[in-house]
């Protein structure tokens, strides 16, 4: 079987997955009333998909300083549409990293600076809809405020669309900083979800000032126990992340870690 094709049949199987199965532990069965347990497989090609959000929290409750901005439950992303399985402006991390998250936190608070999330925990039925949207290569909407210097065609094979992503395993989370002293996001060179090497952390070709900002971050970050990415400035993985293997199906919402 082609591998992409593979890769996209094994997604599409995800977001059944997704839709079929409790959302969460304390999901409620329809025959007895009690509470449905938690669902895991592995897929053929070895990946473990798993509807178990026991260990997932609200980032709003673990990290109160944080503000949200999540772009993947309006219609401001590089898609123009709400992603599937953002059913709440909401932020779930494992628990693990959202006390690693607040400890950054509380670091920056002492600056003046607050976090503010963009992206954590995404569903895999999410990435399935990205999937879909980067194979209609006509669907060029928001071309011009996220890939202008890109064809879409190239998204794949440039590794901007995977058919997997850090952020299904819980522990990873976009972000930037909100300055206390002036009411406003701080100048990073270069905004969330750019497919372009403006975004990659270590870009010059931007102020020296827009650059310092990103190594606050970055260095805050480092300091807690998270790993960055070479490609975005923004994202950064739990480096001792508890569930480096499972790929979790729930969808975001208070309802899930209730």
């Amino acid at each position: 079987m082609n591998k992409k094709i593979g890769f996209i049949s094994l997604l599409l199987t995800a977001g059944v997955f997704a839709s079929g199965c409790a959302g969460s532990a304390s999901a409620v069965t329809e025959e007895t009333g009690e509470a449905a347990e938690p669902t895991t497989v592995v897929d053929e090609y070895g990946y473990t998909l798993s509807n178990d959000s026991s260990d997932f929290v609200l980032l709003s409750e673990a990290v109160p300083d944080a503000i949200l901005e999540i772009r993947y439950y309006s219609t401001y992303n590089f898609v123009g549409d709400r992603i599937d399985g953002y059913e709440e402006p909401v932020a779930l991390l494992t628990s693990e990293a959202a006390a690693a998250l607040r400890e950054v936190s509380d670091e920056l608070m002492e600056q003046g600076y607050r976090l503010l999330i963009y992206d954590a925990y995404r569903p895999q039925v999410a990435v399935t809809n990205f999937v879909n949207w980067a194979e209609d290569v006509d669907d060029v909407r928001m071309q011009e405020y996220f890939y202008p210097d890109l064809d879409k065609s190239e998204l794949f094979p440039q590794g901007y669309i995977d058919a997997h992503s850090g952020h299904s395993r819980g522990s990873t989370v976009d972000l930037t900083l909100f300055d206390m002293s002036t009411g406003q996001v701080l100048d990073m060179g270069g905004v969330f979800d750019y497919f372009g090497e403006i975004s990659h952390p270590d870009y010059t070709e931007i102020t020296d000032e827009q650059y310092a900002n990103r190594m606050i971050l970055r260095e805050a970050m480092l300091s807690h126990g998270f790993r960055p990415l070479a490609t975005e400035w923004w994202h950064f993985t739990l480096d001792d992340e508890p569930y480096p293997d499972t790929y979790f199906t729930f969808p975001v919402s208070e309802e899930s870690v209730s």
